[in-house]
Parts: C-alpha cells; structure tokens; sequence
C-alpha cells in the first residue's frame, strides 16, 4: 500500500475512532477505548492512560495494556492497578519534570523518545528494572497530553514500543503517529470531559431531587420515609415484572436507562406535597390542627362538672334539713359526672380515627355538641362548634373532606411541577410514571381518572408500591404499621374492586415481592406468616 494510502486509511480510523467516542456512556469504557484506540492507530505493543487529578496534583494511573506480557489492567475487563500515582511536584513544591509523563503533564508537550536506554534528561529507573524484572524490552515512547476545550490536561497517553507493520520489529513512532495520536488525545479529551460533565449533572440532578425529598422529610418525618421507601417497592416490583416469561407481562422488559428513568419517577412521585400545609400532613387525630384542640373539649368538661358540682352544692343548701332532696341531688350529680367521664372518654376514641366509625357514633357525637356550657365570657353556648363536630364526625381516618382535597391536590401540583420541567428524551416518561399513582384501573381514581389502559406499566407498578407502603408504614401518626397478612388483604380486596392493576397483584404474589420488602423495611412484629388461601383475589394456581 503506498504510504498517501496508508495514511488516508489512518485518518479514516481516526474519523471511525472518533464516532465510537462519541457513542460510549460509560466512563472506563470510554477510557479503555481511547487507549486500545491509540494502540491501534500506531501499532504499538503497550500503553497507560493517565488521569489528572488537580487538587492531589498527582497522574493516576487508569488503563494499562501490554500485548507482550498480555497484561490487562484498570477499565472494564482489566485486574485492579495497584500503583502508587505518578507525583506532579515534589515535597518542596518544585515541578517534577524527571519523568516523562509527568513532564508532559506540566508542560503540555508531546514527548516522543526513540529509545529509552538512550534517551537523556529524563528518568527511566523505573522502566529499567520493570524491564529486568519481566525481561520486557521497553524501547520507543509516545507520550501525548490529553487537553480539553479550556486547554486544560486532564491526563496523558503514552504509548510503548511501536511496531513494524510488516516485520513487527519495535521502531520509533513516526511524525505521523505522533501527529494521529494528538488528535486523537485531543478528541479523548472532549469526549472524557463531556462524560464527566454529563455524569455530574446527572449526580446534581439527583442531589436536587433527594433535596426536594430532604425537604419534604423536614416538613414532616411521616412522609419522608414514604419517599424514600416508595422508590425502592417500585424497583422490587419492577424487576419482578421483568423477569416474567410467561403471562401478560412477558415481553416487558427494562433497559438500564428505563430502570433509571422509573426510579427518578419513584423519587418524585410526591414532590408536590412539598406545598402541602404541615397541619394538614401531619394531622395525626381528628381535632389536630397546631396542636389537638382535644385539650380543649378536655378543659370544657372540666368547667362542665364544676359547674354540676356548684348546682348539686347548691340544691343541698338549699335542702336544708331535707335529706331526701339533698340526696337526690348528690345521686343526679354523681350520676352527671359519670355520664360526663364516658362523652369525654368517647369523644378521645372518636378523635383517634383509627377505624371507620359507624352512624350511631357520629350521632352521639353530635347530641353531645348540644350540651351547653358557658365560655370565658359568661355566655352560653354548644358544647362543640361546628367545625369540631365535622372533624369528630370524619367516617374514617383523621382528614375532613376539604383537607382530603388538599392532600389530593398534591399530585395535580406533582403533576405540574414535573411537566414544566424539560426532560431529555431518556428520561421523557417522568413525569406520566410519577403522575398515575393514584389512579384506578376502573377509571375512578385522580386527578384525571384513567383507565388501565391508559397507564402505562411502570405507573400501575408505582400505585401498587405507593398503596403497599402506606398500609405496612409504622411512621405514620394517625395509626400503627399494618401486618403483611392485613395489607395483603385490603391489597387483595383492592384489586377485585378494580383500584389495582390485577395482573401486578398476581406477580406481587407469585415473586414474593411482598416478602422481600418487608425483610428490608417492616418491623418484626410485622412479619407475620401469611396464608396466601386466605387472601383476598390471589390465585394459586
């Protein structure tokens, strides 16, 4: 081939070269290219790629390769280095320009040596007793600074005894190799840089994310670990779902940008209760609003029975010397104050909201707010205020309507805040993962009442997790962390009322996904053995 061919056929390897650059995602993949690359295009027998690291100010060694003695070291598929780094200055603070890819660290040039043991004005001890030792002949060198788009060197090839093509004797590099490897350092350079650039931005981004999280658990430790628990569910259940073969599921399948993708979505799926009202959050009983206002109906029964004890004191003076009267009205007042201590007692255990209360119990409620008493300024009033009435009438939980509406409204604010953002193309499902958590496979969900059909796979697995996490949570404050066995069966009674995905049930079941969480996150006494017979909607067979 003649030598114009040659070198056209060089710089469409460069070219080749540089399009695989571009396309590696991973850091020591890309490291271990650059340098099998430079290899190549100079036919060279072995070589180190050094990284810069400024503040040590040291080169470290990251890929080494040589043919010759088949050692493979640092990269993907290379054993561990074990090296000390190359020293940019000395303990005095002094340059060390003795060694070639330090010097060309400092200086920024290439160095190109045709033999080492005949080369001047640098130290090569070291390569020497390499030599005497493995009985390698370490003859020409290469070394080129790997500089940035800021001109900056962020580290160093050096290339060892090249090749003859034909006759595979160790020559000197040539010009063209020395002129082929810069440019090639030079685009190493970028693509490394831009790696770098683009894995710290993923790593702020998700700094940013646990700092919405971070913030949220501040805001309330109840749903702190529910963000950071849910995230972990969604993963356990996906995988599951990926390692169906067979069934509805078995051709779904993640790659590791879906699996990252879903897990953002997970980390996210309730940033908008970072507007939430902590009050309402953080309800843990009825009458809760800053504090629980249950001290007050508490003080109210206390002036009630004073007031009881100042008639029946009254009745008996005036009874003078009728026993009879005076004793009545000790048994009315004994008989008030122990109708008193039960309302008391009742309306405590209705402000709990730890059970659905039943219709009897919201009408007691309501004869009780009837009786009258006097407030601080003397005047006569309900015993309950209407709005006390509302929240100590609530069905179930702890939450008024309106407050549920609030709550419910932190998904359309999630919603909100995750599609104003401007997601790159990886990660363009974010936002529809994390916004369906609280829809229904029935369409009866919100905020905008899909159906099944409409939700993709990843969502419905992230309204099983969220679901599953908040019945087994012990963290909340309005109740204690149900058992596997009883969040399984509101889970199973859910899928047969058409809230859940059916099919994700039947694999949350059959993986024992269930189980797996709860090894890592339920309380002992939560673990409890469950029999699968008597779930609700899970089928055995």
């Amino acid at each position: 081939m003649h030598s114009t061919d040659k070198l056209l056929h060089r710089l469409k390897e460069l070219n080749e070269i540089g399009i695989a650059l571009s396309r590696q995602r991973d850091t020591s993949s890309l490291m271990e290219t650059i340098l099998e690359a430079a290899k190549r295009i100079t036919n060279a027998d072995a070589g180190t790629l050094y990284l810069h690291e400024p503040e040590q100010r040291v080169l470290r060694f990251e890929i080494l390769r040589n043919d010759t003695l088949d050692t493979a070291m640092g990269g993907t598929r290379g054993t561990p280095i074990s090296f000390y780094p190359v020293q940019l200055y000395d303990e005095d603070g002094n340059p060390n320009h003795a060694m070639v890819v330090s010097h060309s660290a400092l200086s920024g040039e290439t160095v190109n040596i045709p033999d080492a043991y005949m080369a001047r004005g640098f130290d090569f001890s070291g390569t020497k007793k390499f030599d005497a030792k493995t009985g390698y002949r370490s003859k020409s060198f290469l070394t080129v600074p790997m500089r940035n788009h800021e001109n900056e060197v962020i580290g160093v090839l050096q290339l060892i005894n090249a090749q003859d093509r034909e006759s595979s004797e160790i020559v000197p590099f040539s010009s063209d190799d020395q002129q082929l490897l810069e440019s090639l350092s030079s685009q190493a350079a970028i693509a490394l840089t831009n790696r770098h650039l683009i894995e710290q931005l993923e790593g702020l981004f998700e700094a940013f994310i646990q700092l919405i999280n971070n913030a949220i658990d501040d805001k309330s430790p109840y749903t702190g670990g529910h963000c950071a628990r849910v995230p972990e569910l969604t993963m356990l259940l996906a995988e599951a779902v990926n390692r169906t073969t067979q069934g509805p599921f078995r051709d779904f399948v993640m790659t590791d940008k879906d699996r990252r993708e879903l897990r953002i979505a997970g980390l996210l799926h309730d940033c908008g209760k970072i507007t939430t009202p902590v009050h309402v959050v953080d309800k843990a009983t009825k009458l809760h609003t800053l504090f629980d206002r249950i001290q007050l109906v508490d003080t109210r029964f206390e002036v009630i029975k004073r007031d009881a004890e100042i008639a029946m004191l009254r009745e008996v003076a005036a009874a003078g010397s009728d026993i009879q009267r005076a004793d009545a009205a000790r048994q009315n007042y004994a008989a008030r104050i122990t109708q008193l201590d039960q309302d008391r007692e009742f309306l405590r255990h209705c402000n709990v909201g730890s059970e659905a209360m039943s219709g009897e119990a919201q009408q007691r409620v309501r004869q009780i707010a009837a009786y009258q008493w006097r407030d601080a300024e003397g005047k006569a009033c309900n015993f309950l205020s209407a709005d006390e009435v509302e929240n100590l009438t609530i069905r179930a939980g702890t939450l008024t309507a309106a407050e549920r509406e609030i709550i419910n409204h932190h998904i359309e604010v999630t919603i909100k805040m995750l599609e104003s953002l401007p997601w790159p193309s990886h990660l363009k499902n974010v936002a529809e993962y994390a916004g369906g958590h609280h829809e229904r496979m029935d369409g009866k969900g919100y905020p905008r009442g899909l159906t099944r059909d409409q939700m993709s796979v990843q969502a419905r697995v992230m309204g099983i997790a969220d679901i599953f996490e908040a019945l087994t949570a012990k963290d909340r404050p309005y109740k204690k962390g149900k058992t596997l066995t009883e969040s399984l069966t509101i889970l199973g009674k859910f899928k047969l009322g058409g809230h859940i995905d059916p099919d994700l049930f039947d694999v949350f079941i059959r993986e024992k996904v269930y189980l797996d969480y709860a090894r890592q996150f339920l309380a002992p006494e939560q673990i409890d053995e469950v029999d699968l017979e008597r779930i609700p909607g899970v089928d055995l067979h």
